[in-house]
């Protein structure tokens, strides 16, 4: 039962279904869930493991806002794991995963051409996503889970894409990281695969300061 709480609470709070900074009541989560308060309380203690939620004493439980600090750090790990995943993969040749890597970037073209930023920000995460698991090491993939959870990266590319051109750069970017995979040239497709996290890190800080403004 608290399994199933937490990973509903998960998904609501990555999607943004729970925005940054709600509040979380137990006794409304657990009309919610239908419920009773106890593994609500085991499930949101398992989140603030996870640095998804924030607990205040006396204060009340909210959905976490990672700090610039936090983001920054979470981003140079981000940089850390893809940059291996991309390396791993391309090494591997022709496995399944880099034919739907080719999939995804003809959908993303297409995006991109049709300015379609939601579109594309879905087949962003899937692009990402494959890279990981063509990486085909369970130990990386885990830890880039919780990286992914602990981020909440499904909102905050969204506000890394708003940036004007962003897309059109990503979308570049992308198709140098799946060339040098195809190239099974594994040094430079780490080292352009970590050049992106970085320009999508800038991305979002920028778009992230023109919202504060």
């Amino acid at each position: 039962m608290q399994a199933r709480v937490a990973e509903e609470l998960r998904q609501m709070i990555i999607s943004g279904e729970l925005p940054p900074r709600s509040s979380l009541s137990e006794m409304a989560l657990s009309e919610t869930f239908g419920v009773s308060r106890t593994p609500i309380r085991e499930a949101l203690k398992q989140l603030q493991i996870e640095g998804l939620v924030e607990v205040r004493p006396r204060v009340g439980t909210f959905v976490a806002v990672p700090s610039r600090r936090e983001l920054t750090e979470l981003f140079q790990m981000k940089e850390l794991l893809e940059g291996a995943a991309a390396r791993l993969l391309a090494f591997r040749g022709n496995v399944p995963e880099v034919e739907r890597l080719e999939a995804n970037m003809k959908a993303a073209d297409a995006a991109v051409q049709d300015g379609d930023a939601e579109q594309y920000a879905s087949l962003v995460h899937e692009f990402h996503d494959l890279i990981v698991v063509g990486a085909d090491n369970s130990k990386l993939e885990a830890h880039y889970r919780t990286l992914m959870n602990q981020l909440a990266y499904a909102r905050l590319v969204r506000t890394s894409l708003s940036r004007p051109g962003r897309l059109d750069e990503s979308d570049g970017e992308h198709h140098r990281v799946l060339n040098l995979i195809q190239a099974k040239d594994g040094d430079g497709a780490e080292r352009v695969m970590r050049e992106h996290v970085r320009m999508s890190h800038q991305a979002l800080m920028a778009g992230m300061d023109e919202r504060r403004a």
